[in-house]
C-alpha cells in the first residue's frame, strides 16, 4: 500500500509517497517553507500545492505539531492559535477530497521508529522522545501509542523540562556536549521515576550527535538513539493507515 505522507512543523511542510511494506520512499520527498503567519487557511493551501506536486488521489496521513483528538487539533504552540479546535482531518479531506488520518507529530514520528526504526518489534514500554525547538515524547507499551503525551512540558528546574534540556537551549546558551548531555541525564532519569520504560529512543536532528553526549547518559536507562531521522514524520504519518 502507498500512502502520501505530510509532515507539517513549524518552520517547513514536507511529504512523500510512502510504501506501507518497506517504510521506504517512493521518489523524492517536496518541502515547501510554513506560511507565516500559520495561520489554518494559508496551511491548507500548502497542504493542496503539496498534494498537486505528487498529483496525488490516494490516502494521506499527516503529522501536526498540535495535541489531536478525533481528527481535531487541541492545542497550537508553534503555529497560529486560530488553529485550537479547526477539525484538521476534515479539512484535509474537503481540500484535497483524500481519505485522510491525522495525528500529533511526534507520535507519528514515533510510529515509525517502532514499525521500522529503533523500537521494530520492541515489547514492553518504549518512550520516543524528540529533542528539538522543545522536547516531544511519545509513548508506547507493547507497540500500542499511547496519544498526545506532552512530557517535555513536566515541572522540572522550575520551569517546564524544555525550557533546561531542548536542544534548542543547547544551541542558544552555546552550552557543551558535556553540560547539555548532563542536563538531558536529569530530565531522563525524571521522567524514568515516572514511566519506568523499558527502552528509550531519543529522536529529532541531535540523535545524530549522539555519541556527543551517550557517556553522560546513565546506562541503567537503555538509551539509544532513533534510526529514522528526518524520514520519520513522513513515514509515520502515513503508518496512521496499517
Amino acid at each position: 500500500m502507498e500512502v502520501l505522507g505530510i509532515d507539517i512543523g513549524g518552520s517547513g511542510m514536507k511529504a512523500a509517497i510512502v510504501d506501507l511494506k518497506t517504510g521506504e520512499f517512493i521518489g523524492k520527498r517536496k518541502r515547501f517553507k510554513t506560511p507565516q503567519p500559520a495561520t489554518p487557511e494559508a496551511m491548507m493551501k500548502t497542504v493542496v500545492k503539496l498534494q498537486k506536486h505528487f498529483d496525488w488521489s490516494g490516502s494521506i496521513g499527516c503529522g501536526f505539531p498540535a495535541a489531536i483528538i478525533d481528527g481535531t487539533v487541541k492545542t497550537a504552540s508553534n503555529i497560529d492559535k486560530s488553529w485550537i479546535e479547526k477539525p484538521l482531518a476534515n479539512m484535509i479531506r474537503k481540500a484535497t477530497g483524500c481519505a485522510t488520518r491525522v495525528m500529533n507529530d511526534v507520535d507519528v514520528a514515533g510510529l515509525a521508529e517502532m514499525r521500522f526504526g529503533a523500537g521494530k518489534d520492541h515489547g514492553g514500554t518504549v518512550l520516543i522522545l524528540a529533542l528539538g525547538t522543545g522536547i516531544g515524547s511519545a509513548l508506547f507499551h507493547n507497540q500500542q501509542l499511547m496519544p498526545n503525551t506532552e512530557l517535555g512540558h513536566i515541572q522540572f528546574k522550575g520551569d517546564i523540562a524544555e525550557a533546561y534540556a531542548a536542544n534548542s537551549i543547547r544551541e542558544n546558551e552555546d552550552l557543551s556536549w558535556e553540560v547539555w548531555g548532563k542536563r538531558l541525564n536529569q530530565y531522563l532519569v525524571e521522567v524514568h521515576k515516572l514511566f519506568w520504560p523499558d527502552l528509550i529512543i531519543l529522536g529529532g536532528g541531535v540523535s545524530k550527535k549522539f555519541k556527543k553526549y551517550e557517556k553522560y547518559i546513565d546506562s541503567r536507562l537503555n538509551v539509544i538513539p532513533a534510526e529514522l531521522k528526518n524520514h520519520a514524520g513522513i513515514v509515520g504519518a502515513a503508518c496512521q493507515f496499517l
